[in-house]
Order: structure tokens, then sequence, then C-alpha cells
């Protein structure tokens, strides 16, 4: 695998965000048509076969290419079996159930294969980072999480858990295309800016999800972000080959259906 699951205490600070990963990007702009098409085919076949599902989580700061990233690594998969879901500040009815209800509602079905543009992950980060609830009401979030997930993998879900993980610098440079490139201003939130001024506070909390909530069931890749080439070959070959080990096959028709071939012959 191109890049290792994340294993015991994580420190950030340590994993560099610019790491190219052994990869020439001459070479990674040729192979990534093939990962796409490895991604689609096998999609298919989930689809088709219809016993299990994948689950594909994103966290990152703002501006770290959570979009451009899903849009690249299930670029040529049929929308009809991948299903994306974006996350934003819970409504009034989501705030009046536990953390996870929207959330399960939102997994994906047999065949499938779900996306989470930011996820249940919010509710350890955020409302740490913001202080919406207090300590006494995030910190046990982890378990929950973790009991969740592995109740979801014991249920036919493979998951797999993405952390693109951006640079200060980098994320300046993004934030400031979102004002100066017309085609970015729709992405323009102040808020950023001010999520930004609590950086180190969000990497400490990212470094404690991380650290407390990657299973053998649900792991988290840490994905340097500064390259977007290297951030989307990395993720799609990650699919790609999560996909190539569950191996999944077109279904057979059963001989009572192939009796209909010999009827319809006549």
């Amino acid at each position: 695998m191109i890049i290792s699951p994340c294993q015991g205490r994580i420190d950030l600070s340590k994993l560099d965000t610019n790491a190219k990963l052994g990869l020439d990007k001459d070479t990674v702009e040729k192979q990534m048509l093939d990962a796409q098409q490895r991604v689609a085919s096998l999609q298919h076949k989930l689809w088709a076969e219809n016993k299990r599902a994948l689950l594909c989580v994103f966290q990152g700061m703002d501006a770290s290419g959570k979009d451009g990233t899903v849009r690249d690594a299930f670029f040529l998969t049929n929308p009809d079996g991948v299903k994306v879901t974006s996350f934003k500040v819970p409504s009034a009815e989501e705030l009046d159930h536990d953390f996870l209800w929207r959330i399960h509602k939102a997994v994906p079905a047999r065949g499938e294969i779900g996306v989470f543009n930011r996820s249940h992950y919010e509710d350890v980060l955020v409302v740490r980072v913001e202080n919406i609830v207090p300590e006494s009401v995030w910190r046990p979030r982890y378990a929950q999480i973790n009991a969740f997930e592995q109740l979801l993998a014991a249920n036919g879900v493979t998951i797999l858990k993405f952390f693109l993980h951006m640079s200060r610098d980098e994320q300046r440079k993004q934030l400031l295309e979102r004002i100066h490139e017309p085609d970015k201003n729709w992405k323009f939130n102040a808020d950023d800016f001010e999520k930004r001024k609590k950086w180190d506070d969000y990497m400490r909390a990212y470094e404690d999800a991380l650290s407390e909530t990657s299973t053998e069931h649900a792991p988290w890749f840490v994905i340097p972000a500064d390259r977007r080439w290297v951030r989307n070959y990395a993720v799609a070959m990650i699919i790609a080959e999560t996909l190539e080990r569950l191996d999944p096959e077109y279904p057979r028709l059963k001989l009572s259906e192939l009796e209909m071939e010999r009827l319809l012959s006549q």
C-alpha cells in the first residue's frame, strides 16, 4: 500500500505535508487514469454483487482539497453506486438526536460506495476546539465512534478514513485563491479565517482523533495534501487496492435462469 494506516500515537508535526511518497509527477499523471479505471470497474462489481459496502471518510482543514480528491478518485464511477454526503452544521432536528443519528442514516447500503465529506469526526473536532460542548461530552465520543464503526464493519461495511494533511502555508495560499479567483469565490467563507487562528488547537484535536480511532476495522490514513497530484493519486490507489482485496464478483445465473435462455431460444 502506498501509505500505511495510522498506528499508535500520531504526531502530525513529524509527518511531511509536502511529501512525494517516492512518486514522480509525470508518471503519476499517466497512472492516475489506470487507478480511476480500477476503482470504476470494481465499483461496478460491488454494485452488482450487492452484498457489501465501502465507506470512505474525508476530513481535513478548510481548503485541504476534500472536494477535489473525491472528484478525482471517483471520476469514472457510476453515480448510481456512489453516494456522497457532505455534513454541514447540524439542523435543529439533528441536534435533538444523538450525534451519530444523522451519520447512521447516511451509511451506504449494500452494493454502494459511501463518501463522507466531513463526518461524525466533527463532533470531536469542531465541538472541542470551539467549546460547543464540554470535555465530559466530547471525550467519551472516541469510544462511541469506535463502537459504531465496529458495528458497521461487522455488518459488511469496509471503512477507509482519510485525513488530508496540509501545511498552514498551503492553506493560506488556497484561501487566497478563493478570494482572487472568480471561479472559486463561491467557496469563500469568512469563518475559515477564524478557524485558521486556532490552527494549533485543531492539530491537537486531530492528533487525538486519529490516535484514538484508527483501528484495524476502520483505519486512518494521513495523506500529504500540499501537492494535489500526490494527494489524489494516493487516495485513489488506497481505494483501488482495498476494493481489489474485497474482490467483488458479478452474480452468476441460477440453473433455473439458464433454463429460461433455452426456452427463449425456442
